[in-house]
């Protein structure tokens, strides 16, 4: 049987709580009303789950995913322009409900037999069952009253004082047959209670009341909030608990720590990571989140308290409800009924009278009394992650105070007492950034590797040898030369997936952060013969045979910019001659001009030495332009097309890996070899994924982002590619110039229009609506392509910035630039069209 969980509601009446999340979201003993609901379904066989949403839906997805870690099966229908009501959101995904199914409220806590009332429902024939139960106070309610068959025969919904005739309330659970739902109109705002109930009373359609026992609580306001919670700790309703019960009535998370002189009076529920002060005072009816501190002198007598909340010395809680990352300051008073809402900030000796609510990110000054409503708004988010890490202004969006910050928020997400990599390039900014990271880190309990200046190949090749949980990398930007780069990389040396971003995120925003006590706090170490460690790898994955019979001269420049320019020591090792350009380290980064200025400066230098080839190497080691022989530049789509066919040269019959952008060029050279080109999304992370999990992959990357050789290590690496080039020209005995003259001929163009943020979506659902399937590939942004000539249009919508990118590819150059400019015009006029400009007023990039 399939369940529909009705998510969608804003919860009002539960302000501040629910201003930055959903009401169903809101925890229970430390768990979502959602999640306590899921489990009630699981217990009663019900594993197939369809939530619908409308407020704040991304927070309910991105908790539950497909459902699989809560042992369910999730979908989610989100209801996009207005509520549909309790039935139209049903109504609106009839299609999923072919059978008997279940209907239940996302904000209610409940124990009730659902086998038994589905077994009712099937007994009596039923075609809609409501789940009942009797109240003391049904004003609030529906007020249902059946026959001595338990058909229903008359229901009012919320009735006044005079119209109350039961005490049998409608608890918002409905067993239905989806004929239903055919009195129903589509897309229309309608209530169960209030349309298709008594529109099925009037049809005389078997409709039936099942009395339910059992607890009940619909979480319709603050009290109401509050008592479901005491209610839960003294067993009067059965829900599981995400905490061993150490002692009758004490509920303790992991890696808690409680002094020995605090006093707790049981029951009371105390989550992971939480640290009791000295002599702090806990009484019956407290429930304590993950990662909270309470200090000394601490008198806590029943509040609810969410995750990361900091409680201060000799503060007083009375009966409220504390949101997520709040800090309560030293004696401070927050007494009955009071709400403080998320990341807000209570004053040293600052007084909340009973009964105030505080909206979220609101600051309280020290001795301040406040006795009314202090309403703030939802404080604007953005998103931590762009398309390769944490980036931003460097000492304005990327300051101390934000490295300090984010470092606590990823430590958070690992175990205490695990060790990281850190590690950046030479710039004084980075230098600082790095050491606000690592105190981040150590405060929650993590240990680092400092691997202070290193080259981020280096660092990614060594961190799947050290046993340790992942890696900080540290930079200024490739791509904006005023901006630092902050690369998060996993265990096995590849940038994090999307999903440990989320979690990082989360953390940070939500101040979910763990704080580790004094002898808790992360040690820094400084490993050696990191370099070497390298170096020993490095020369197990190259022919070393070839290299020295190949006498190469070869001229790097380094641009001043990359950390430990290890690359001639180890190439002079095997009989190679390396001549240096620009190696000393500078504080400043070089300009686009400056660089080109260089190249050409590069190329002078390899004519002048006849050296076999130049390599310019930037961007910490990771990517480089060649110099063929002739001192003529090989950089972009040219560069991906030489490696590649170098590469199959060597190795036919395997795979290799590029972005979705990159140029037919690659599939006409793996024919070739009878090779395979797997295609990826056009960021570096979804490369590194698809060079570590395919099989027989020899090569990844492109000659924009760099170039991976995954079983050497998953990352960028420029050092470990300009030796292996050296190596395949000595085997195959072929010049730069004679493998460029062997490549095929593609004219492969780009183009960047301007298109804001609300407009991408609805430009690529048109070009999708408007070609056929059998000419679509969806890999990244819409691609459009004819599979007999190689021809393709890539429309890809940029990650961080308000464009898109034109991609087009031929043999046939005025093919390519006229689809260029079909596609130009046609992006441009639809983003005219939805923001209502005249033709006259566009402009490309």
């Amino acid at each position: 049987m399939r369940a529909v969980l009705m998510a969608g509601g804003s919860g009002t009446r539960l302000r501040p709580l629910t201003c930055d999340l959903p009401k169903p979201m809101v925890p229970i003993l430390n768990r979502p009303i959602a999640e306590h609901i899921i489990n009630l379904l699981k217990r009663h066989q019900i594993y197939e789950v369809i939530a619908t949403l409308h407020y704040l839906p991304d927070v309910m997805r991105e908790y539950f995913h497909d459902g699989t870690d809560f042992g369910v099966q999730m979908t989610y229908a989100v209801e996009e322009d207005q509520p549909l009501g309790t039935a139209g959101c049903v109504k609106n995904i009839a299609e999923l409900l072919d059978d008997t199914f279940l209907v239940i409220s996302g904000d209610c806590i409940t124990d009730f037999d659902l086998s038994a009332a589905i077994d009712f429902h099937l007994k009596h024939n039923s075609k809609a069952t409501l789940v009942l139960t009797r109240v003391p106070n049904p004003l609030e309610f529906g007020v249902v009253i059946t026959d001595e068959n338990y058909r229903i025969r008359r229901f009012l919904e919320k009735p006044s004082t005079s119209e109350i005739f039961s005490d049998t309330v409608n608890t918002g659970t409905y067993i239905l047959e989806p004929e239903v739902l055919e009195y129903l109109r589509p897309n229309q705002e309608s209530d169960f209670s209030k349309e298709l109930f008594p529109l099925l009373l009037e049809k005389d359609i078997p409709m039936y009341g099942y009395i339910a026992d059992g607890y009940w609580c619909d979480i319709g306001h603050l009290d109401a909030y509050r008592e479901a919670q005491y209610d839960a700790l003294l067993g009067k309703v059965k829900l599981d608990v995400s905490y061993e019960e150490r002692s009758p009535g004490l509920w303790l998370g992991e890696n808690t720590y409680i002094d020995d002189t605090a006093q707790i009076e049981t029951p009371v529920l105390i989550g992971h990571n939480c640290r009791i002060g000295p002599r702090a005072e806990i009484a019956a009816g407290s429930v304590l989140g993950d990662n909270i501190t309470i200090g000394a002198d601490a008198n806590i007598k029943r509040p609810i308290i969410w995750n990361g909340a900091i409680i201060g010395d000799d503060v007083h809680l009375r009966a409220c409800v504390i949101a997520r990352g709040t800090r309560v300051d030293r004696r401070a008073h927050i007494l009955e009924g009071a709400v403080v809402g998320s990341l807000s900030t209570v004053g040293e000796e600052s007084q909340i009278s009973p009964g105030v609510r505080v909206w979220p990110s609101k600051k309280i000054e020290s001795g301040a009394t406040l006795n009314i409503n202090l309403i703030w708004g939802n404080t604007a988010k953005r998103n931590l992650f762009g398309q390769r890490g944490v980036q931003g202004l460097a000492n304005i969006d990327i300051t101390p105070e934000f490295a300090v910050k984010l470092g606590a928020a990823y430590g958070s997400t690992l175990k205490q007492g695990e060790t990281v990599v850190v590690s950046r390039d030479q710039r004084r900014i980075s230098r600082m950034v790095t050491r606000s990271l690592i105190s981040g880190l150590m405060s929650v309990g993590v240990n680092v590797f400092n691997l202070e200046s290193t080259a981020i190949p280096v660092a990614r090749a060594v961190i799947p040898t050290l046993n340790v949980a992942g890696g900080l990398h540290v930079r200024l930007s490739p791509d904006r030369a005023d901006q630092i780069l902050i690369e998060i990389i996993d265990s096995k040396g590849i940038n994090i997936t999307k999903a440990k971003e989320k979690k990082i995120e989360g953390a940070y925003f939500k101040e979910d952060l763990r704080r580790a006590q004094i002898p808790e706090i992360g040690n820094v170490v400084y490993p050696a013969e990191v370099v070497d460690n390298y170096s020993i790898s490095f020369e197990k994955h190259l022919n070393v045979e070839a290299l020295r019979h190949s006498n190469a001269k070869i001229v790097i420049d380094y641009v001043y910019a990359v950390s430990g320019a290890i690359l001639p020591r180890l190439l002079s090792k095997f009989g190679c001659d390396a001549v240096v350009l620009n190696a000393s380290l500078s504080q400043t980064s070089v300009s686009n001009r400056e660089r080109e200025n260089l190249l050409d400066q590069l190329s002078r230098v390899v004519e002048a030495l006849r050296a076999h080839f130049g390599v310019q190497v930037y961007a910490n080691g990771e990517q480089f332009i060649l110099v063929d022989e002739t001192g003529s530049p090989i950089r972009g789509e040219l560069l991906t097309a030489l490696m590649v066919n170098m590469v199959l040269t060597s190795n036919p019959r395997s795979s290799v890996v590029v972005p979705v952008q990159a140029s037919s060029a690659v599939e006409q050279i793996a024919r070739r070899h009878d090779a395979k080109v797997i295609r990826t999304k056009a960021n570096p992370t979804a490369l590194m994924e698809a060079c570590h999990t395919n099989p027989n992959v020899v090569m990844g990357g492109s000659g924009e982002m760099g170039f991976i050789f995954p079983q050497f290590h998953p990352g960028f690496d420029a050092m470990f590619a300009i030796a292996k080039m050296v190596e395949m020209l000595t085997t195959q005995e072929r010049s730069l110039a004679q493998i460029r003259a062997d490549l095929p001929y593609v004219i492969h163009r780009c183009h960047t229009v301007r298109c804001p943020w609300s407009v991408k979506g609805t430009l690529m659902r048109h070009l999708v609506e408007t070609h056929t399937t059998d000419n679509l590939e969806l890999i990244d942004g819409v691609k459009l392509l004819n599979f007999q000539d190689d021809n393709w249009i890539l429309v890809l919508p940029d990650a961080g910035e308000p464009l898109v990118h034109l991609y087009a590819n031929s043999h046939d150059r005025d093919w390519v630039d006229t689809t260029i400019r079909e596609y130009r015009n046609l992006v441009q006029e639809f983003v005219n069209q939805s923001q209502g400009i005249n033709r006259g007023d566009e402009h490309y990039l």
